[in-house]
This record gives C-alpha cells, structure tokens and sequence, in this order.
C-alpha cells in the first residue's frame, strides 16, 4: 500500500472522529447558553417575588429593553473588575411584544482599597430606545454611551421615580440575597456573537436579526425567559388616564309636599283568624 493510501484511510478513520467532536463540542455550547435564560428567568422570578426590594411595575411598564446578568464575578485586590454573561430582550414600543434574547456580557473595572471576590446578579432596565440601539450597534459604555442611574426599588420607589425617567438605564444587583440599585458607570454591556451563534445555531446570525425577529425558533429556556418578562414587565397602564365625560347637570325634581293626615292612606287591622 503506497503512502498516499495510507494518508487517505489515516484521513478516513480520524475525519468522523473530529466531526463528531465538533457536534459535541456545538451541544455543549448550546446548552450551556439555554442554561444562561434558565438562571435568569430564575433571577427575575425571585428579585419580583419580593415586595419591598422589587423592580417598580412604573418603571417596567415604561422599559424598552431589560438585561439580566446572572452571576456576575467582582474581583478586587486594589484594582477591581467584573465580568458575567447574560441575555437581553427588547421591544420597539411600549405595547410591542418582547423580542427573543440576545446573549450579552457585562465587563467593567474600578480602583481603590478594596479587596475580595463577590458574585452578585445584575438588572439593567432601558428606558429609551437609544440606549437599546447601542447594545445592538456591538457594545457601549454606561454613563458615557448612555446615561446610568442606580434604580429605586420597592413599594416607594414608583414614588420616587420620576416620570420622565431622567437616566436612559437603570441599574440593580442582587447580592446575599439583598437587591437594591448599583452605579455601573464605565462598565461595558457588549453583545456576545460566539454565544449567540451557539444558542441560534445559526453562523453569523447577529443581535439586530434576533431583535427583529429574524432568527430560528428558541428553545424552550428562552421561550421560558420571554413569558417570565412579559409577566415580568406588564407593569401598570402605559397610555394616560383619559379624562371622563363631563355630565349633564339635571335639576333635580321638586320634593312632593307632605301629605296632610286627612289624604294619608288609612290602615285596618287583620282580621282574627278564627
């Protein structure tokens, strides 16, 4: 047998070994991009299962796009940094349905004395539609690409929470189990391509087809994720109470005059059975 041959049968034997490796190595990734919506479907549940820490519903019903990113690592020792993964849906108007997710990640850094490793769950709320047309555009910077505002939470923070919504993002973590709002200034929200491509099994799919609607059908995790904020997110009323008919005054009817005791009508007693 001549070296050529030897090379093709050589060629023969290993090709189904790589292919198979690769459609393993493709599940995986599939599935550990479906366990990112499970975990943040999770977060939403339990950060709006609680009354005095929640999301307001003012605030949601007013959002255009919501990030969750689970599991965000912050480590620090003098010069500090952060990175997660997570997913984002958006909407193109207040009563538009959500769009399928787009995987995304959360990098950022700080300085000063500090030290430790902590793990906190991050929610970011979009009130405008630049903001979200950023996130799509490939990546941006809260604070500088867009303003970021620490959210309020909790029964009062409807009332707090002007309704203008003066920052474009709102921002909230969830560590140990208290949930609050956090300043992510200088932080980067970017999409993540090689995970979107992984959870769509489509090559070079990108985040402004899967926003449109343009991407393959989702697995269940993300079919889960986008019911979970659509209760989520109802939020209340978008549109403005709108103001009731003014009624007709009727003048009211004269009080009939009291009768006099010669015209009131006379009553007889019953009469006696037996």
């Amino acid at each position: 047998m001549s070296t050529g041959t030897k090379l093709a049968a050589a060629l023969l034997l290993v090709m189904p070994l790589a292919l198979a490796q690769v459609l393993v190595n493709a599940a995986r990734a599939g599935a550990r991009e479906e366990g990112r919506l499970l975990t943040a479907t999770e977060v939403l549940e339990e950060v709006q299962g609680m009354p005095d820490q929640r999301i307001p519903d003012a605030l949601l019903s007013h959002a255009y796009g919501i990030a969750v990113i689970p599991d965000v690592t912050n480590l620090a020792f003098i010069f500090g940094g952060r990175h997660g993964n997570g997913v984002m849906s958006v909407r193109s108007d207040l009563n538009s349905p959500w769009s399928n997710p787009v995987c995304v990640a959360l990098t950022g850094g700080s300085w000063g004395l500090q030290a430790g490793v902590q793990s906190a769950d991050i929610i970011l709320v979009f009130t405008t539609q630049r903001g979200v047309e950023g996130v799509a555009g490939g990546k941006f910077t809260l604070g500088a690409d867009a303003s970021v505002a620490a959210g309020p939470v909790g029964r009062q923070g409807s009332v707090s929470t002007d309704a203008t919504f003066n920052a474009e993002i709102y921002s909230y973590a969830r560590t140990r189990g208290l949930f609050g709002g956090i300043a992510l200034e200088g932080s980067v929200l970017a999409i993540d391509s090689s995970a979107n491509v992984s959870l769509y099994h489509q090559h070079g799919i990108t985040a402004t087809e899967i926003m449109a609607g343009h991407s393959p059908p989702l697995p269940e995790a993300g079919q889960r994720f986008i019911a979970r904020l659509t209760s989520t997110a109802h939020g209340v009323a978008h549109a403005a109470p709108v103001a009731a008919a003014p009624v007709a005054t009727v003048p009211a009817a004269p009080a009939p005059a009291p009768a006099s005791a010669a015209d009131a009508p006379r009553t007889y007693p019953l009469e006696d059975p037996k």
